[in-house]
């Protein structure tokens, strides 16, 4: 293995060193099915390790798509806590509802959301999540990241799971319209003092940003 091979192949590694379960690959048959994207496994393990960490009663997700990443929230945060995910699809959301089924999760721990993001943010409570995981498209980021930092109580994370496009992000000789987008707003949120930010390098890349 040459040297330029060795941080794609850990990268590689990172999505192998867990397996998931058959709730989770029903999961991800779902969404291919339905056509939505899913987090790949390193993300979700991921996802569960940060939910673990902050003991998460309080999870809002971005995008619910066929629930491979709530599964893997919901694996990590403190027993007694809610997800509320927001997806406007509801294919999206029946599917969602029957992983959760598969999963065993009791009612009163899921919210789902079927409206768009940008009507059902400006309700919830200024700083009153742990958690927030940003999974939509880049078109939708800007408001949604603003969003997203205002609900975080301090001390609480903010989580975009495709941050880095799969690296195209780190090219600066794309300029298309997606990567330029998401190049702003990893940008601008390096940038902003009230956060505390790194990038992770698996799956489609993560940004994780601490809310001071």
């Amino acid at each position: 293995m040459g040297a330029h091979d060795g941080p794609s192949a850990a990268w590689a590694f990172s999505e192998t060193y867990l397996t998931e379960d058959v709730t989770l690959l029903r999961a991800r048959e779902r969404g291919e099915e339905l056509g939505c994207r899913s987090i790949s496994t390193g993300t979700g393990a991921l996802l569960r390790t940060l939910a673990a960490a902050l003991q998460a009663r309080a999870v809002v997700e971005l995008g619910t798509g066929s629930a491979v990443a709530s599964l893997w929230l919901l694996r990590g945060m403190a027993p007694d806590g809610v997800l509320t995910t927001i997806d406007a699809d509801g294919e999206h959301l029946r599917a969602a509802k029957a992983a959760f089924a598969d999963e065993g999760v009791p009612a009163h721990r899921t919210r789902t959301i079927a409206r768009s993001a940008a009507e059902v943010l400006p309700r919830l409570t200024d700083g009153a999540y742990d958690l927030v995981v940003v999974s939509t498209e880049p078109h939708a980021l800007p408001g949604q990241v603003t969003a997203a930092v205002r609900l975080l109580r301090p001390g609480g994370m903010l989580v975009i799971t495709d941050a880095l496009l799969g690296g195209r992000v780190a090219d600066p000789a794309l300029r298309d319209e997606e990567t330029a987008i998401v190049r702003e707003v990893t940008g601008a949120l390096r940038d902003d003092d009230r956060l505390a930010p790194a990038v992770v390098p698996v799956g489609e890349g993560v940004l994780l940003a601490v809310r001071r």
